[in-house]
């Protein structure tokens, strides 16, 4: 294209312009446009989101956790793939960096399937793991579409013990499900009895009216990645694929609603 200025270039062709304020419109829906294209193209159905700390090392006092959500992955991973489909159901997906999001990647790897990263650009650089499947790893820029991402294909949650970013992510989608904002029922699993106990009170919360006492129901606990396991298996079943991907529509007022 020439750059004479009596024949500019379109505006979609200059980076001055797409890096610009104005143009931030644009970049967010690239971060919603260009996922869905390669989901579609990579035949993803639907997925299995794992939060965690990205701090949690193999080697830790609390490594254990590490191991568990390796082995629980591979767990879901082996059974996602013997589910006669035509599709990719029930893919491991992680925030794609190290720790639990490792772990969990690297579990799905383990049974050779395919499975998700959804990293995201941080002043501090946080590098994605090796064992994202590397035509399903995603940099994001905007933790708000990162997060429309988790939920859109999520067909269930397993949190296990994180910091304020897990903490955010888990409570975006207890949210989502008590104002029942998606049309589908999402399990979440708080995997770490004995931790998340001791960080979220929500007993209180219902004892003091924040939320209902049905809201409890919201969530289960498990401390053994077959329980967990069982726990999905029980929740989800094998339900037929009617199409890829399986995004978890929002909720509508009736029409003349407010």
């Amino acid at each position: 294209m020439s750059d004479n200025p009596e024949h500019p270039r379109p505006a979609y062709e200059q980076a001055s312009f797409l890096e610009s304020e104005e143009a931030r419109p644009l970049r967010i829906l690239a971060e919603y446009l260009e996922p869905l294209d390669r989901f579609r193209r990579a035949g993803v159905h639907d997925t299995i989101v794992f939060f965690g700390s990205a701090r949690l090392k193999p080697d830790d006092p609390l490594g254990h956790y590490y191991h568990d959500a390796r082995e629980l992955a591979r767990l879901v991973t082996e059974w996602s793939k013997s589910l006669p489909s035509h599709a990719h159901r029930y893919v491991v997906c992680s925030g794609g960096g190290g720790g639990i999001m490792e772990a969990a990647n690297r579990g799905a790897a383990d049974a050779a399937g395919k499975t998700i990263g959804l990293n995201i650009s941080l002043p501090r650089e946080q590098r994605a793991n090796p064992y994202v499947t590397r035509e399903l790893l995603f940099e994001f820029h905007y933790f708000f579409m990162r997060k429309l991402w988790f939920a859109h294909l999520a067909r269930a949650l397993i949190c296990f013990p994180g910091g304020l970013g897990t903490l955010d992510e888990l409570t975006e989608i207890l949210t989502l499900a008590q104002t029942r904002k998606l049309s589908r029922n999402i399990p979440v699993i708080l995997y770490g009895t004995s931790y998340w106990k001791e960080i979220l009170n929500l007993e209180a919360l219902a004892r003091h009216g924040m939320i209902d006492g049905a809201d409890l129901d919201l969530f289960q606990f498990a401390d053994e990645p077959v329980a967990a396991f069982e726990i999905l298996k029980e929740r989800l079943g094998a339900e037929p694929v009617a199409s890829s991907p399986a995004f978890a529509h929002s909720h509508h007022r009736p029409q003349g609603g407010a």
